[in-house]
């Protein structure tokens, strides 16, 4: 227990800044939707479109990004510099060409827009709002590219710093290209599109620079100095990012087409349902941080060949994700009368989101569980496998349990939550016994 607790000190060290950092993430939007409700509804409701539509192609890039972290805390964990310097910058290469090509497929599918029977000028504010985030993939991938070295090297500060001084940015180019302050015209919802690309590119600039000029990373040679292209690194970091991005998707898309069965029961529904989770996202910032930090962690002990640290570190991660969740869920089953009214105070909407968020309660546990166990295995660099839990969990079980319970058993919207319980609960138990069996194999002694 001893050294349990040694791990969970030393795992939420590594999370804090990782958690710190999403949230600020997360309120680039929040406040990218707030400023851009005063313009009115239309845009409002174009932006929530786009952001759900984008979304759903950038995690996959995301996913692909990734891939650095594990790499580089192996490579640190053998005292090999040079092979973390390699890494970053084939990753750079492969980032560079993925986020053009996702950038070109974002521009090009922007015009689809008008044929998902939107209102017309819904589509068309869509349509050229997507556009112009489409020249935001470019850096946004080159942050995350830079920001999974320095993670996998254990610096996790760097990005959360960065990223809190993006939403001041943010806020400042919003007023000014929404509003039409200082001279500016009044761009509207585009003017939160460009504020976003210029947002991005003071991340990406800043992290860049701010590696490349650091004393502490000058031994990992982190210019962009390319000797020549190593397709050994460039084949890894897409074995690892590739199925990564696919996982991403997998679940991204199982939420997102849940939401759309509950928006055929109706409007109220949808609201609730948009509570529950906007609440179960919040707290899940906080899991995203223990999963980065058992993915460094256990990268590195794999690194330094120790297998017994291996499940340590692993394990922790995974306990320390489920203790802090559970307390979560125990706070929604108390609150869920009174969280809604955050909100909204349609008594209907209200007494569906209590319904919902009790489902959340558990679904808390699950998701921690999931999040994190797939961090371990990605510090395995086991991505292949879990990709497939991934489908199976949220399209094999729990898409189709959920449309089986809110439409065949009519359970409406608490039916297709649970669908979504069960499929995290499926994939929170595989991925455990999986990290379970590959570290056990990993303590076993060579044959004689």
């Amino acid at each position: 227990m001893n050294n349990y607790r040694k791990h969970f000190r030393s795992t939420f060290k590594l999370a804090y800044p990782v958690t710190i950092g999403q949230l600020g993430h997360v309120m680039l939007g929040v406040m990218d939707s707030m400023m851009v409700g005063r313009v009115g509804a239309e845009s409002l409701a174009a932006a929530s479109l786009v952001n759900g539509l984008v979304f759903l192609v950038v995690v996959f890039g995301l996913g692909i990004t990734l891939a650095i972290t594990p790499l580089v805390a192996i490579a640190k964990g053998k005292n090999d510099s040079e092979q973390c310097g390699i890494i970053l910058r084939q990753g750079f290469l492969i980032n560079v060409i993925v986020s053009v090509l996702l950038s070109i497929f974002i521009f090009v599918a922007a015009d689809l827009i008008f044929f998902l029977n939107q209102p017309p000028r819904v589509a068309s504010l869509a349509a050229s709002y997507t556009q112009i985030l489409s020249l935001s993939i470019l850096p946004f991938m080159l942050f995350q590219n830079y920001r999974q070295f320095i993670e996998g090297l254990h610096y996790t500060k760097p990005a959360m710093y960065i990223t809190l001084l993006a939403n001041i940015i943010n806020v400042f180019g919003n007023w000014v290209l929404i509003y039409g302050k200082l001279g500016m015209p009044a761009l509207g919802l585009d003017g939160a599109g460009y504020s976003t690309v210029l947002t991005r590119i003071f991340m990406a600039a800043s992290m860049m620079l701010f590696v490349m000029n650091s004393r502490r990373f000058s031994e990992y040679d982190p210019s962009l100095k390319f000797r020549s292209i190593n397709w050994f690194i460039i084949r890894k970091i897409l074995n690892i990012g590739i199925p990564t991005g696919f996982q991403h998707v997998f679940e991204v898309g199982a939420f997102a087409f849940s939401a759309v069965m509950i928006g055929w029961l109706g409007s109220k529904p949808l609201a609730a349902h948009q509570i529950a989770l906007n609440l179960a996202s919040i707290t899940f910032m906080f899991i995203l941080g223990i999963s980065a930090a058992g993915t460094i962690r256990v990268g590195n002990a794999v690194g330094r060949q120790d297998p017994q640290r291996i499940r340590e570190v692993g394990f922790s991660a995974i306990f320390l994700a489920a203790g802090i969740m559970a307390i979560f869920g125990i706070i929604f089953i108390v609150l869920r009368k009174y969280l809604p009214l955050l909100y909204i105070h349609d008594s209907e909407v209200i007494s569906l989101a209590a319904q919902l968020i009790v489902v959340a309660a558990f679904f808390q546990i699950s998701d921690g569980v999931q999040a994190s166990g797939l961090g371990v295995l990605r510090g395995l660099t086991d991505v292949k496998v879990p990709m497939i839990i991934s489908f199976f969990a949220y399209w094999i079980v729990g898409f189709p349990l959920g449309y089986l319970l809110g439409f065949i058993y009519k359970r409406g919207a608490v039916g297709i939550w649970i669908g979504l319980l069960t499929g995290l609960t499926v994939a929170a138990a595989l991925f455990t016994l999986r990290f379970h069996l590959k570290t056990r194999i990993l303590r076993e002694p060579p044959a004689k």
